[in-house]
């Protein structure tokens, strides 16, 4: 009986675990393809908002000089058949058009305040 009691506290090794499993890769993330046709279609309409909203922009003497040159880079853009950069440009003469708008909304010069010693 004692033999089968110390046979019992015998350490014995486990056969070694198999390396884990590497972990799937993510999947990766494709771009859909982009349609020529329906980018230049995005990009004339596009255009077409920048040139409305440098129009506005005009009309209230709030067009800043960027805005303008945005507008004329994304035209020149669009007729040489680079819709991505047209675009980039139209955001831009957008973006700098509304900025000139937003601007009318604060005073033409600081008040400056002097006081004498």
């Amino acid at each position: 009986m004692a033999g089968l009691a110390l046979a019992g506290c015998a350490l014995v090794e486990p056969p070694p675990a198999p390396p884990p499993a590497p972990a799937p890769a993510p999947p990766v993330a494709t771009r859909p393809a982009v349609d020529p046709a329906a980018l230049a279609e995005e990009a004339r309409a596009l255009l077409a908002q920048a040139e409305t909203d440098i129009q506005r922009a005009r009309s209230r003497r709030a067009l800043w000089s960027g805005a303008w040159q945005a507008l004329v880079g994304a035209r020149a853009a669009l007729s040489g058949g680079d819709a991505a950069e047209s675009i980039r440009q139209s955001r831009r003469a957008s973006e700098l058009a509304q900025l000139g708008l937003e601007q009318l909304a604060y005073p033409a010069v600081k008040s400056a305040t002097r006081s004498t010693p």
